[in-house]
């Protein structure tokens, strides 16, 4: 334990006052954390009661549900830069509390939603709020720990994440066994209160005493790029068609777009991102990590979804709880990942964590209709497993790599790519999965009316819809989508280990081995090394 001698002894600026209060202090952090994350948690358990039409759901087809998900990702990516910049400028705390007063508007108006575009719309706004919440936390975390305490505190932070993984299916669950689906937006609201007065009462305020100024040609280049690629990546997938004009126009001006916004950065004098950060190659290894693993796993969550409920007849709160053993797995391990960590190095830490992830992937190509259920959770498990091992080590390396002033730029940018490469990974490879899913299943399509082929061929949802519509008709269809949403499932999570593959070279070449002691006085502005 740090004592205050300790603290005064390497030029500790944390108050007593709040150093006594830090473990608190986590707490509201993590209740902060917990409904940005449950939020989507819930969410992936709501998909298909949201694609079915009115009066039970709103009738979204498996591209709205996609720009549900991304909507909300894309203005949280988008905005993360500036989020974090304006939290080291006006203080974290403000920026915290504003975060979740328009997230929980946001959850509000999207439980009362009464079309897709509406949802999507309301999502933007809770994306706007969660961009201001999520690199708060991390700051204000940096801000309350010493340095030798701030793995285990990441990895408890880490761990919350797990919790909400884990409390979101379940909750999502039993909200729609009982209530309307916008229930599952609504339940935010409560918490919000909660979270804004503890707040009030315990969290302190900090900022940057010299920061920089904010920089809005960046944010509108940053999200004006993004949205374009993955609007072109989606579309794509809607129309099984990835060489056609109303694909490759957006896609390419999205790519030109971002490239502008890396120019623009390096020359401006207030850059949101500031790229000379990636000079550091450890640094660059982490965020790298942090990508391409979230998008090899969101998108492959994403179907787990389908797969439980379309095909093997789960109802959503059973759904959920075939997750658990995903969070139960990342709240054992990731508060007791710096261990690991501290005996066999980050590299050979976050490699093995890499490499369980890719494999328990590429087992879901040999799942079937009639995979024992058992296996599904080892997976699960396993693939929880390998997330904790993976997200603490590459928290730390980070957040550690800025200055404390900065610790709102730093949480900022770990955030965006984690949310880039999520949204990247549910366009990309949700749109892999519809363009499979349409090529297997247009052969049996042929019966039907010619208005129905197109909408039936969109995902598997749409197809069984229109099969109970048609009555014993239809029933000739349920094989046929089953078969060939597993075949799309298969090749699916076939790309996402590819994805996931390339993370594990990158953490094995550049990643340091044992953390490096500090020398005394250098804890807040040491960048990570790799040791010798």
């Amino acid at each position: 334990m740090t004592t205050p001698a300790d603290r005064a002894s390497h030029g500790a600026r944390i108050p007593e006052a709040v150093h006594r209060r830090r473990w608190a202090i986590l707490g509201v952090l993590m209740l902060s954390l917990l409904i940005v994350v449950l939020d989507n948690s819930i969410l992936n358990v709501a998909v298909k009661t949201i694609s079915t039409p009115a009066p039970t759901g709103i009738g979204a087809t498996q591209s709205q549900l996609e720009w549900a998900i991304n909507a909300y990702t894309l203005v949280f990516a988008g905005l993360l830069f500036s989020a974090g910049l304006l939290g080291d400028r006006l203080g974290r705390k403000k920026v915290l509390l504003g975060g979740l007063v328009a997230f929980g508007i946001g959850s509000a108006l999207a439980a009362e939603s009464g079309t897709p575009a509406q949802l999507i719309a309301f999502r933007a706004v809770m994306g706007l709020g969660a961009a201001c919440v999520m690199p708060a936390t991390l700051a204000v975390l940096m801000n309350v720990f010493e340095r030798d305490e701030q793995p285990k505190a990441i990895g408890i932070w880490a761990g919350g994440v797990g919790l909400a993984i884990a409390i979101g299916p379940i909750t999502g669950g039993v909200l729609l066994d009982h209530f309307w689906w916008g229930s599952v937006f609504l339940i935010n609201v409560p918490i919000v209160v909660l979270a804004i007065a503890l707040m009030i009462w315990l969290v302190p305020d900090s900022r940057d005493p010299r920061p920089g100024r904010i920089d809005p040609v960046g944010v509108v280049l940053s999200v004006v790029g993004l949205v374009l690629l993955v609007y072109g990546i989606i579309k794509g997938g809607e129309l099984a068609d990835f060489t056609s004009v109303s694909v490759l126009a957006p896609v390419i001006a999205g790519i030109v777009v971002l490239a502008g916004f890396v120019i623009h950065e390096k020359r401006s004098d207030h850059p949101s991102l500031d790229v000379t950060y990636f000079r550091n190659k450890v640094f660059s290894a982490a965020i790298a990590a942090v990508a391409l693993v979230f998008f090899a796993l969101m998108g492959v969550t994403f179907f787990s979804v389908f797969y439980t409920q379309s095909v093997r007849g789960y109802s959503p709160l059973e759904s959920g709880a075939l997750m658990l053993p995903l969070a139960l797995a990342q709240l054992i391990f990731a508060p007791r990942a710096r261990l690991v960590v501290d005996r066999f190095g980050y590299r050979a830490t976050t490699t093995a964590g890499m490499a369980l992830v890719t494999a328990m992937l590429a087992a879901f190509a040999t799942f079937r209709a009639d995979t024992p259920i058992w296996v599904l959770e080892v997976v699960f498990f396993l693939m929880g497993t390998g997330m904790a091992h993976i997200m603490t080590p590459t928290s730390v390396v980070i957040m550690q790599a800025l200055p404390r002033e900065k610790a709102g730029s730093a949480s900022a940018l770990s955030n965006t790519f984690r949310q880039v490469g999520g949204a990247l990974g549910i366009a990309v490879l949700g749109s892999v999965l519809s363009a499979s899913y349409r090529d297997g299943i247009e052969g049996s399509l042929g019966a039907l009316p010619a208005g129905l082929r197109g909408t039936a061929g969109e995902s598997i949802e749409a197809t069984l819809g229109v099969a109970e519509k048609l009555g014993p008709r239809g029933a000739a269809l349920v094989t046929p989508a089953n078969d060939a949403f597993l075949h799309a499932m298969h090749v699916t999570a076939l790309w996402g280990a590819g994805v996931a593959a390339v993370g594990v070279v990158v953490v094995a070449l550049f990643l340091p081995g044992r953390p490096a002691a500090p020398e005394q006085g250098q804890e807040d502005r040491e960048l990570v090394v790799a040791a010798e």
